[in-house]
């Protein structure tokens, strides 16, 4: 019997770790035209639309029906999986991998309590246990342990996204975009929190940084993943090159990845990310 690992398709990582996983899609529509998250719509393409679009696009959650087909093929081939999803704080897809469980002995569902990046080195931490030959009760039993130690740190690039989704007032947007202030954010413990705002992105890189350090710094030993939305990785590379000091003698080289459509609908293009475990809990 193999242990496979299910994900949603709000977790983003390497493109190598995420062929070796099951893919559950959620959705994002545009107007009357609904997409498949990574399916029928890329990240270049969705955030073009994204920056062209007048309208801010909805997402939909992963449904039980998608899951049960992921549990289905797991049941077929006679294995077992370990199902991580986004923080049931934040979207109702937990829910549904749970409701979809119930009918199967050999699926094990976690709440990973995160998103994007941290979803995504939760499963690169998974897939690390299947390769040391643990169950899928034990990888799901260790996963509950380690995502109380997942950071995601952001400087959001534009507040024009947040303001669209209601999140901001229309006068603290346009104060914000005229004073350049950026806002850094945090997700932990299944909850986004405001860290502070920076006027301009060094001063956000700074805050970052800053935040990495409170947290006793990045565990090395276990996976960490950055991450930009939109097109460009610019922004990225800066920040990469700014904070050169925190990677040094710990990473062999720093990885990053696109933020997908469902995450980046709210974020916005022009932001920037990092994910690791944290030393202390």
């Amino acid at each position: 019997m193999k242990t496979r690992i299910i994900i949603d398709s709000t977790a983003d990582l390497m493109p190598e770790d995420r062929a070796r996983a099951d893919v559950v899609p959620l959705f994002v529509r545009f107007g009357d035209r609904e997409y498949v998250d990574g399916v029928t719509i890329d990240h270049k393409t969705f955030y073009e639309k994204l920056v062209e679009s007048d309208e801010l696009p909805t997402t939909s959650q992963g449904t039980p029906d998608a899951f049960i087909q992921a549990y289905e093929k797991v049941k077929a081939d006679g294995d077992s999986a370990v199902v991580i999803t986004l923080s049931s704080k934040l979207s109702g897809t937990y829910q549904s991998a749970m409701t979809a469980a119930s009918d199967y002995d050999n699926i094990h569902v976690v709440d990973g309590g995160s998103a994007t990046i941290g979803g995504g080195i939760l499963c690169e931490m998974a897939l690390r246990l299947v390769d040391q030959g643990l169950s899928a009760g034990e990888i799901a039993e260790a996963l509950e342990e380690e995502k109380k130690k997942v950071i995601i740190v952001a400087l959001v690039g534009t507040l024009e996204y947040l303001k669209k989704g209601g999140r901001l007032s229309k006068t603290a947007a346009f104060i914000g975009t005229t004073l350049n202030i950026k806002p850094v954010i945090a997700l932990a413990d299944g909850e986004i929190n405001i860290l502070g705002k920076a006027r301009g992105s060094k001063m956000g890189n700074n805050l970052l940084v800053q935040e990495i350090e409170k947290a006793g710094g990045a565990d090395f030993s276990k996976p960490v993943l950055l991450g930009y939305s939109g097109i460009s990785d610019a922004l990225l590379q800066k920040y990469i090159e700014d904070s050169r000091h925190l990677w040094e003698g710990g990473l062999e080289k720093v990885r990053y990845t696109t933020v997908g459509s469902v995450i980046g609908t709210h974020v916005g293009p022009d932001a920037i990310a990092v994910a690791f475990f944290k030393r202390r809990v």
